[in-house]
């Protein structure tokens, strides 16, 4: 093994680096797998005009003091030089081991690389950094003599721009890294700097120098949050502190990161301060973890610093000491020592003088006043001064409280010889989690289901909380100031903050790698799973999966829950798991979900369903399994009615099946399934993306030379042209369509296209020919060889033409004929019981009603047919609805009900791209502007909607819009006579030619009192 700082040597069983002091991390060689590091890189400036002259072995003596002066910079801060290259090297922090602390540690590598290689007196070696944080692919190379650890990523390259881009000396870094590190080492904002290969320019930032802000003030300074709750903890160190006054009291605080361990330090701290106590307060520091007495010298000046405020002094206490212990003090702070008494000593009785000099000087602040000595982060003390804190923590000092924190992988051996009491610390519960985000996010109810997800998403860990909290505010997802923030669009994936990554990350390295396999198999899995299930993937001797999955349980990674219905296991919180799963490479989650996915398929007891099938198929890359589950999967959805689920599946099963191997097999199985998922398609409104499935299908059936598929794919597309064409290109494309199905002989596919084509027709104004044309379909449907597409029962067919054909039936004033069909829709949907249908004959039925003049029963029919289309997402059926519907309020004189509804119904027809829709609710939104008093509106409305209904080919919206022309002009000047008259008689000619006999009539009722009034025109 290596020491991660020094790189020295050293023995398996040591416990610190016999070279620099710093505690050794034990991990075995990693696989390839995911990291989100620091990357550094660094060079010398001008190294080939350097050593152009030199013979080579002069070359190397030039440039290796550079070298090794980088290369001890990086070491000393915990990096890992991952590639030398001859100028210059790559470095990586945060890996093998993660590091939540990895870009303040690579900064101020870069800081003492800088200072290091201008030690070295030659001015010729200047030297330029560049350092990036993001997302690695890290694995080992091992070859018969050495092993390197390499990364690989596009961040690399990023880091490597910086580096070119730095001047002499500077170091540069990304707003990644710079948001990471601020607070811990100081920037300067060079604004956007454009980098060679990055077609944007990016955010760079030179780092000025270190911050001497202790990582406490650090972090709350980003603090948002008030201090809440810690009840028990508080009562606990409430309880030590009384005690105290007989005896020495030592706590240790214990906690992941994040949990709140200094935020409930300092606030008890605080609190003793209040009441008379004296507090010193230190923390160990990471980069500082390899310097021997490093954190011994900040207690000593934090008693400087406080005792110098209070009448006695550090002076008065120290002349109490014996000589050699004040000579021992003055090497803790770095004052030259030149007495021989202390030079002569030997290694082992100068480390005793120091820790009984520093014994000495607690005890005597004890003696005088109640003190308590607050030292955080005791898991990076570095090896010096942690057995003089043991000695302390020892100490039996009336008046003394030792307060110390530290997270469970750095807890020292010596905490239960000196009987300290260890409190564990725990994430809060519900009500102080949702505490914090009141006070964060604002108290408004209207957050609540935000909140919810948070606390899901954290497990109320405070420092998740508040950092997931920050990143939708950075993000813009939150709007406001803190205390007062609105959600502004819908929130897809909480994510993880960059900030955290590491911290989480450094608690999976801390688990075996026996342990991270099974995580990683429950991570794939997901949220929750069944303990059976990941015992067969994971395939691991029972007594050794029992020991793996107490191990991950009392890591707080897994949590396992027993109850009489399952034997389950759980993540702690999602953020767990996410990084569980994202640290691993492409080819590891490949891997896993096929052994998931072949689990699933064997276990005879398993019935969740082809949707979860599907997702370990596209995960494992396993294309034709992908294929099948997904085509099951979205099958599942249209007979729940989930239609926007169904396209996500259908659009899954053709990608994937696209990604196998090409054969004409192949290609008839592409046309089928998007013949299939048309119907998903169709249902959920997405208009467009259903004429592209047609199109598709149609290139590809001609591709292999296919007459059937192709007729299928135009009559697909030929339905489509029925919402976003033109009504005459609709019935082109119809009537050839029609043509090529009766000569296929597909009894099906014609039936469906005779539809289209009645459809079309109506659209067109052309109502006997769509009346015709429905009638043949219907009869066909009807008969005992009824047949429909595959995909799409006979009776949703017939549906679809009773429903259509009584609509041309009620427009041209047949109303028994249209009351017959609407009977029979009404009938098949409540056969079916589908909602879908049932919609469908709910708009029929509207639309009867209304033309027999009776809005009110018609707005009843339409309200239920419109709730139960937004229940179900049946978008397609939406804008017509709310259009009829508006119409019925219209005509009940429910002005301002009538002109909401019809706005939305035109606002969702644009949305859709259901051209007629637009322009029929256009009409008669503008009817209903002109009774709320906006004449001039109105009639701008009815021009447009003329002018494109003709433009386009509707002739039936023509006409209904010229006589809503005749009807809110104001027949107020022999110019408004004029138009009122033309329209009307324009309005007529078109309804006599299409068969709209009501329209016709309602036109030359209004004509006739004209005239009988004499507004004739001469």
């Amino acid at each position: 093994m290596h020491c991660f700082a020094c790189q020295s040597a050293i023995d398996p069983d040591d416990s610190w680096c016999s070279k620099c002091g710093a505690a050794v991390r034990r991990r075995a060689d990693p696989d390839s797998e995911r990291r989100f590091v620091t990357i550094l890189r660094a060079d010398v400036i001008d190294s080939t005009g350097l050593v152009a002259e030199l013979e080579p072995e002069e070359a190397v003596s030039r440039l290796e003091p550079a070298l090794a002066a980088m290369r001890g910079a990086v070491r000393q801060f915990g990096g890992i030089v991952s590639k030398e290259l001859g100028d210059g090297l790559a470095a990586v922090f945060g890996a093998p081991i993660a590091d939540d602390n990895h870009a303040p540690l690579a900064c101020h590598a870069a800081i003492e690389l800088v200072r290091r290689v201008g030690r070295l007196g030659d001015p010729g070696l200047q030297v330029r950094v560049g350092l990036h944080s993001g997302h690695v692919v890290a694995y080992m190379v091992a070859s018969e003599f050495s092993k390197v650890y390499e990364i690989g990523g596009a961040a690399q390259h990023l880091a490597a721009r910086l580096e070119a881009a730095a001047e002499a000396n500077q170091i540069y870094v990304s707003e990644a890294c710079q948001k990471l590190a601020d607070g811990h080492v100081r920037f300067e904002s060079l604004g956007l700097k454009v980098l060679r290969g990055f077609n944007e320019p990016l955010p760079v930032y030179r780092v000025v120098g270190a911050s001497d802000l202790s990582s406490w003030r650090v972090r709350r300074a980003r603090s948002v949050s008030r201090f809440v709750d810690r009840t028990t903890e508080r009562a606990l160190l409430g309880r030590a502190a009384e005690r105290s006054s007989a005896s020495r009291q030592t706590v240790l605080l214990i906690g992941d990161a994040g949990i709140g361990k200094s935020r409930l330090a300092h606030e008890f701290a605080q609190e003793l301060k209040a009441d008379g106590w004296r507090l010193i307060d230190a923390e160990c520091s990471p980069n500082l973890q390899g310097v021997p007495f490093s954190a011994l010298k900040r207690i000593i000046l934090s008693i400087s610093e406080v005792t110098a405020r209070d009448s006695d002094s550090l002076v008065d206490i120290r002349q109490e000491l014996q000589a050699i212990h004040q000579l021992a003090i003055d090497s803790i702070l770095d004052i030259p020592v030149e007495d021989p008494r202390w030079s002569e000593l030997e290694p082992y009785a100068r480390a005793r003088a120091i820790s009984d000099a520093s014994c000495a000087i607690v005890q005597g602040l004890a003696f005088q006043q109640r003190t308590v000595l607050l030292i955080e982060d005791l898991h990076w003390i570095d090896r010096a001064s942690d057995a003089v804190v043991a000695a302390i923590a020892s100490l039996q000092s009336p008046n003394l409280m030792v307060f110390l924190t530290s997270r469970p992988n750095g807890m020292p051996e010596w905490i239960a010889r000196c009987h300290a009491e260890v409190i564990a610390m725990r994430p809060l519960d519900d009500d102080s989690g949702l505490a914090m985000l009141a006070d964060m996010l604002g108290p408004s109810a209207t957050n609540t289901d935000l909140k919810n997800r948070i606390i899901s998403h954290t497990a109320n860990v405070p420092l998740f909380l508040e950092e997931v909290c920050r990143g939708l505010k950075d993000s813009g997802t939150l709007r406001g100031q803190w205390g007062d923030l609105a959600l502004v669009r819908p929130i897809d994936e909480l994510g993880i903050p960059t900030s955290i990554q590491g911290v989480i990350a450094a608690r999976l390295d801390r688990i075996s790698r026996q342990e991270r396999s099974v995580l990683q198999i429950a991570a794939a899995l997901g949220p929750r799973s069944s303990v059976m299930m990941l015992r067969n993937v994971a395939a691991l001797p029972e007594d050794v999966f029992q020991d793996c999955l107490g191990a991950l349980d009392r890591a707080e990674l897994l949590v396992r829950i027993d109850s009489e219905l399952e034997d389950s296991i759980e993540f702690q919180h999602e953020m767990v798991r996410q990084v569980t799963y994202e640290s691993m490479v492409e080819k590891v989650r490949e891997n896993i979900h096929a052994r998931i996915l072949a689990a699933f398929e064997s276990d005879e007891t398993w019935s969740d369903g082809p949707d979860t099938l599907c997702y370990h198929a596209m995960r494992a890359k396993d294309w034709l399994k992908a294929f099948g589950y997904g085509r099951g999967a979205a099958r599942k959805c249209l007979v729940r009615s989930a239609y926007a689920d169904a396209v996500d599946y259908f659009g899954i099963a053709m990608s994937s099946l696209d990604k196998t191997p090409m054969t004409p097999s192949r290609e008839a199985d592409a046309i089928d399934l998007r013949m299939e998922a048309r119907m998903a398609f169709i249902w959920s409104g997405q208009v467009a993306e259903w004429i592209d499935l047609g199109k598709e299908a149609e290139r590809r059936a001609s591709g292999i030379d296919d007459i059937g598929r192709k007729v299928a794919a135009m009559t697909v597309m030929a339905g489509g042209q029925n919402f976003y064409g033109t009504p005459t290109e609709a019935v082109a494309l119809g009537r050839e369509v029609v043509g090529l199905a009766e000569k296929s002989g597909n009894p099906g596919w014609r039936n469906l296209a005779q539809y289209n084509l009645g459809q079309a027709y109506f659209l067109a104004g052309r109502y006997r020919e769509a009346e015709q044309t429905l009638a043949r379909g219907r009869a066909n449907l009807m008969g005992p060889e009824a047949s429909a597409p595959f995909g799409t029962p006979p009776k949703y067919t017939l549906l679809l033409c009773c429903m259509m054909k009584s609509f041309t039936h009620t427009v041209m004033g047949e109303l028994d004929a249209a009351e017959q069909l609407q009977q029979q829709a009404a009938a098949i949907a409540e056969e079916t019981g589908r909602p879908y249908d049932r919609v469908a004959a709910a708009y029929s039925g509207g639309w009867l009603k209304l033309g027999r003049n009776d809005p009110a029963a018609a707005a009843a029919i339409l309200e239920e047919g419109f709730v139960l289309a937004q229940k179900h997402g049946i978008r397609l059926f939406v804008p017509v609805l709310a259009c009829h519907l508006g119409i019925a309020y219209l005509e009940q004189g429910l002005f301002d009900r009538a002109r909401g509804m019809l706005g939305e119904a035109r606002e969702e027809a644009k949305a859709v791209g259901y051209t007629s829709a637009v322009l029929r609710s256009s009409i008669y939104l503008a009817l209903a502007t002109c009774r709320l008093g906006d004449v001039q509106a109105a009639q701008n409305m009815l021009r447009e909607a003329r002018n494109t209904a003709r433009q386009q080919g509707f002739a039936g919206l023509e006409a209904e819009a010229l006589f809503g022309e005749a009807v809110v002009t104001p027949p107020s000047s022999e110019e408004n006579k004029a138009a009122i008259l033309a329209a009307l008689r324009a309005a007529i000619a078109i309804a006599s030619d299409s068969g709209a006999l009501p329209l016709k009539q309602k036109a030359e009722a209004m004509l006739t009192g004209m005239l009988a009034r004499g507004d004739e025109i001469a």
